[in-house]
């Protein structure tokens, strides 16, 4: 399903949420973050309304096909040891404070 699609299921959901709920939404993050897209399907989907689960399921439909065609994640980058990370922000102050004077 193309993004336009996507953008039109979030904004139908923020139309139908706002009318039945009063609740606001962001279109352009449901439309873009699948997290923020799950909790809107919860939402919906513990409302007695058809349409708002109707809608909720096309969205999760969506986001779901999408799931499948992922690539799975690179591995993390490892953190810096904390000492490492002391001294680059001392060396930052240092920086900030000596541009001040």
């Amino acid at each position: 399903m193309p993004t336009s699609e996507r953008i039109a299921i979030a904004a139908h959901l923020h139309v139908l949420l706002r009318r039945k709920l009063g609740r606001i939404t962001d279109t352009e993050w449901m439309a873009s973050n699948d997290e923020y897209a799950r909790c809107i399907v919860r939402l919906c989907h513990e409302q007695a309304d058809a349409d708002l689960r109707l809608w909720a399921d096309r969205l999760d439909a969506h986001y779901a096909a999408e799931r499948g065609r992922r690539r799975p994640e690179p591995s993390p980058v490892p953190a810096p040891a904390p000492d490492a990370l002391l001294s680059s922000a001392q060396a930052i102050e240092q920086r900030y404070i000596g541009r001040l004077r």
